[in-house]
């Protein structure tokens, strides 16, 4: 019999998951390509808020872990907006310098793809020069579990995860559908050159898009960190098959998919070290987005042309 503990484990997960592969999503659904360095963007947003909660908000006399039942601290809800900020600047400077100048040469989305490979590797290598290759531990005060029926055992941590991931979740959609760049941004996803000629600003668009996705994922690294309280500089790249494997089974280009494809991954994968070693737990994704593949192209919640 499967432990709930680990289906409840599977959810948070399957949060943090979600929030990354929303914003792949998006990117791929107006850019057309499968941006490769979303996992480093995950990455880099837990080493920015590292640094914040560790080195610059204690000299200004910010810090302090163990804010109620949480094993962060209160300096945490200042160390997220601006490592949110920080990570948007740097998604919007990427695009400015590298993929718009290879959009606007007509390259090919496949190229644009395996510029977006180096351009993890880079960030990759930028975080082992800045912060070294050792893992790192969050700043944390341990705190105990919440004890419910049936043996689960709930971190404090947890609950704070899902409500953040449900607080963006409804953010974005009420973006998407109620405001004027939102509209926009689904115009344009369903078709770029139509949107031109109805006199949509698909520069604006793309730059909006960068920003919702590198926010996104900017949350998705730090609430990772959180979870499971170190962070290394290939967290976010052993991040990315989950991510597109959640993409690629709630249907590409749908970000709601996304969502359910992240907590059916997140949930499986836990679920699977009932039986299987841990280290196992990205094959397990690996695997559902093969039989996606494979069984349904266009994703559970894919449509037809």
């Amino acid at each position: 019999m499967v432990r709930l503990e680990l289906v409840v484990n599977g959810l948070f997960l399957g949060a943090i998951i979600a929030l990354g592969a929303m914003g792949l999503t998006l990117v791929y659904g107006i850019l057309k390509f499968a941006h490769i360095a979303h996992g480093d963007f995950m990455t880099w947003g837990a080493y920015i808020a590292f640094f914040l909660l560790g080195t610059l908000l204690p000299r200004l006399g910010l810090s302090g872990v163990g804010f109620g039942p949480f094993t962060f601290g209160p300096s945490l809800f200042l160390a997220l907006p601006l490592t949110i900020l920080a990570l948007v600047a740097i998604a919007i400077i990427l695009d400015r310098i590298i993929y718009q100048r290879l959009r606007r040469r007509g390259i090919g989305t496949v190229v644009i793809a395996m510029a977006s490979l180096g351009v993890a590797i880079a960030m990759r290598g930028l975080v082992q020069v800045i912060w070294g290759g050792e893992t790192e531990q969050y700043p944390r005060l341990s705190k105990p579990f919440y004890q419910l029926p049936m043996d689960v055992r709930i971190p404090p941590d947890g609950l704070f995860i899902a409500a953040v991931t449900i607080v963006l979740v409804l953010s974005l959609y009420l973006f998407l559908t109620r405001t004027k760049m939102g509209k926009a941004m689904r115009a344009t996803s369903d078709n770029l050159d139509l949107a031109r000629v109805s006199g949509i600003d698909t520069g604006k668009v793309v730059w909006w898009t960068w920003a919702v996705g590198a926010a996104l994922a900017a949350t998705a690294g730090v609430l990772l960190a959180i979870f499971q309280a170190q962070l290394y500089p290939i967290m976010g790249w052993r991040f990315l098959i989950p991510l597109f494997a959640a993409v690629i089974l709630g249907g590409i280009g749908n970000p709601y998919g996304a969502l359910a494809g992240a907590l059916v991954i997140g949930v499986t994968s836990e679920v699977s070290t009932e039986w299987l070693n841990p280290t196992y737990k990205p094959a397990i994704a690996f695997a559902m987005m093969i039989l996606t593949l494979l069984l349904r192209p266009r994703g559970l919640f894919g449509v037809r042309d």
